[in-house]
């Protein structure tokens, strides 16, 4: 099974083609990756490089069996222009889109590496001096994610911290060096209903918040 995989519910523009081989979530072989770290680029850079992804593979757009897509948490503006290009290639293929929590997808990387490894939180920037984040144990999402202020997350019961570089350094655990979810992190966390060939849920972005910008009609009210 070809996949598509795209996250742009961080910095980083997130692109690549992973192959999902039969039997097992794990079984993965990522062909192509792009990632470029450009907060304010997301919808010039994401197509050019799915189309790229795609050529270094040697596939074609039809080639695609399914899309996978973080769907946040993330900013309002950078997390559409995923969400949209995402949803634009399933309608145009005739395709299942997959929504995964980007948080999920970094720490599918992070356990992948370190399949028995302590528990783990993941924070990503929110901007307006917050983090996005959850934690994790055994690989499974214990709680969040959320939108807090640093100080009021507090560090335990977690052992180790994934994610934002500029973040990690704010709590007092063993930073581990993966700061935006893979291709293959993100398509291992859909990887389950793939192979079921479930039928994906509505796409549905995990804002958190209110976007930054707003209307001015509403700002009146």
């Amino acid at each position: 099974m070809l996949v598509l995989a795209v996250d742009t519910a961080t910095p980083a523009v997130t692109s690549g083609l992973v192959r999902l081989g039969d039997g097992t979530p794990q079984n993965l072989e990522t062909l192509s990756v792009r990632v470029s770290d450009n907060p304010r680029g997301h919808a010039e850079i994401l197509t050019p490089q799915i189309l790229e992804c795609l050529a270094e593979a040697g596939c074609e757009s039809a080639d695609l069996d399914a899309v996978v897509v973080g769907v946040g948490p993330g900013p309002f503006t950078g997390l559409r222009v995923g969400m949209a290009t995402a949803a634009a290639f399933g309608d145009a293929l005739g395709i299942p889109v997959y929504g995964v929590c980007t948080l999920d997808g970094l720490a599918a990387d992070v356990y992948a590496a370190d399949e028995n490894g302590p528990d783990l939180l993941v924070v990503t920037d929110a901007r307006r001096r917050e983090v996005y984040w959850a934690r994790y144990a055994e690989g499974r999402r214990v709680e969040g994610p959320e939108v807090r202020k640093p100080a009021e997350v507090t560090a335990a019961p977690s052992q180790r911290v994934a994610g934002s570089p500029a973040h990690t350094p704010l709590f007092d655990l063993p930073a581990v060096p993966v700061h935006t979810p893979s291709p293959a992190g993100l398509v291992a966390v859909a990887a389950p209903e793939l192979l079921a060939a479930t039928a994906p849920q509505p796409l549905v972005p995990l804002y958190l918040r209110r976007p930054d910008a707003v209307e001015t009609a509403a700002r009146k009210k």
